[in-house]
């Protein structure tokens, strides 16, 4: 037969499109030619391809050659088809009967010997064949990873003779290694922070309702070690989740560890960093920072020395949970759900009351914050200085288990409740699930008057109050939560009396 067609996947953000490789051998002077919008790494397949063959022991034919990677309009990059067009052309030379091909889906990069290389992205692959109703043929280690995906027949591969032979029914595939082992991570406890009880407080909060968070503190008091553990008193990630989690890294080229498959993920960029690096980008879109962190928490030390417009990229991410990446030649939408956790000190010199920076040196410090960027940080503290004798004592500070059955406890009530967390309700659903006394809803009204807030503020400290009574396991939020909940404004605080 002189025309063959195989399946494989290409990549285009979070989704894995179905790519037909029609191979046709025709009459005619001896040519490749690979049709299709394929981008260098895919042409430069024609030499891997060829050679792979010959080295293999198969007829490469002496014929025109035509590749077609069907859909035409949609680009292909990335050695993945090298296989699928290896297995084309000897389906069409006649060292393989078209039918084995059946059921099956090929992706993988080959060598000059003919060994199977790994690609990026098996996770989103393994997940569209799954739904597609076909088996996978991958790199080995490309199929070590994508076993993680539940209700797929995923096989893995070495080399080329493998798969040949495997598809002539003459010998099995390689065993695919076991997994390791699921292990509890020990993640860094709560109980090594000595005292800062306010702060250990507003984490617990940010973590029963997924709200933003801010700490506002002069050097060394314990911020970065307050955020870093942040994820061991978080829930684990469901299946769902971490499966997203897993498919955003592979695209990335990053590989999940299955010690961490239900750990939040925690990222945390130097201050160096470009909005490309932060949201996503590149020629080929790629996720960046706020997308690692999906269903996670991405950590800012140092939050004002980030360029102002680094940080205002990521406003709209903070409020829908998507980032939109448009190119002239591609697009891309990559989830991007995750908790902001930031720090920073309070004025250049680490502390606004030291005698060293001015009024207006503190005001142009904090002003490198867009307004519109801190209105998103529902949690706003401070974290001082420890009183003097503190770090001598050897006092049992609370663990990070022990809060984290709280913290547990409080979800548990919110998904049972609306089926998400606190932070992701919208403002119809804040109705809903959040209702306040007459006399509540008007004192914090006239309170978000008074001190000239935003409406966006105003729906924020509601779900922050909504996760105070949620700790309580109280059904109603009462004036207690809304003030504790008021509280947590340090830095539009700060801002307030330095204007004045």
């Amino acid at each position: 037969m002189s025309l063959a067609v195989v399946y494989s996947r290409a990549r285009h953000g979070l989704d894995a499109p179905l790519v037909t490789v029609e191979v046709h051998i025709s009459n005619g002077l001896p040519a490749f030619q690979l049709v299709g919008l394929p981008e260098t790494s895919v042409k430069e397949s024609r030499d891997r391809v060829r050679s792979a063959m010959v080295n293999s022991g198969f007829a490469f034919p002496d014929r025109k050659i035509t590749v077609n990677l069907a859909p035409a309009d949609l680009p292909k990059e990335g050695g993945r088809f090298d296989l699928p067009i290896a297995l084309g052309i000897i389906v069409a030379s006649g060292q393989l009967a078209e039918k084995s091909l059946q059921g099956y889906e090929f992706c993988g990069e080959l060598a000059l010997s003919g060994e199977i290389r790994t690609i990026v992205g098996e996770i989103p692959v393994a997940i569209a064949c799954r739904d597609a109703g076909r088996e996978v043929v991958l790199p080995m280690l490309n199929a070590q990873q994508a076993q993680q995906v539940p209700k797929v027949a995923v096989h893995g591969a070495e080399h080329l003779l493998q798969v040949h032979s495997f598809l002539l029914a003459q010998q099995p595939l390689p065993a695919i290694p076991a997994l390791p082992p699921r292990e509890q991570q020990h993640l860094p406890d709560l109980a090594d922070v000595k005292g800062q009880a306010h702060a250990k407080r507003v984490l617990e909060i940010c973590a029963a309702g997924e709200h933003n968070l801010l700490m506002l503190g002069p050097a060394g008091t314990g911020k970065s070690m307050l955020a870093q553990r942040l994820p061991g008193i978080m829930p684990p990630l469901t299946e769902p989740e971490a499966l997203a989690t897993a498919a955003i890294y592979s695209i990335a080229g990053l590989k999940r560890n299955l010690h961490d498959w239900q750990q939040r993920p925690f990222r945390s960029p130097h201050h160096t960093s470009s909005a490309v690096a932060l949201v996503g980008g590149g020629s080929v879109p790629r996720p960046g920072e706020i997308s690692l962190s999906h269903h996670g928490i991405l950590f800012l030390d140092e939050l004002p020395e980030f360029p102002r417009k680094v940080l205002d990229v990521l406003r709209e991410p903070l409020e829908t949970g998507v980032v939109h990446i448009s190119r002239a030649a591609r697009q891309a939408e990559f989830p991007a759900q995750f908790q902001l956790v930031a720090a920073l000190n309070p004025s250049p010199t680490g502390h606004h009351q030291d005698g060293r920076a001015t009024p207006e040196q503190v005001m142009r410090y904090l002003n490198r914050l867009s307004g519109p960027f801190i209105d998103r940080i529902e949690l706003q503290i401070e974290v001082p200085l420890l009183p003097k004798g503190m770090l001598s004592q050897h006092t049992q500070e609370e663990s990070s288990a022990s809060v984290r059955e709280r913290v547990l406890a409080a979800r548990q009530i919110q998904l049972n409740r609306q089926g998400k967390a606190n932070a992701r309700l919208s403002g119809s659903e804040i109705a809903d699930f959040c209702p306040l006394q007459r006399a509540d809803a008007q004192f914090l009204e006239d309170t978000i008057h008074r001190f000239k807030l935003s409406a966006r503020t105003y729906h924020k400290i509601i779900k922050v109050a909504r996760s105070i009574a949620d700790l309580q396991q109280q059904a109603q939020i009462s004036r207690a939560h809304l003030m504790e909940a008021l509280s947590y404004r340090a830095l539009e605080r700060l801002l307030s009396y330095l204007k004045n």
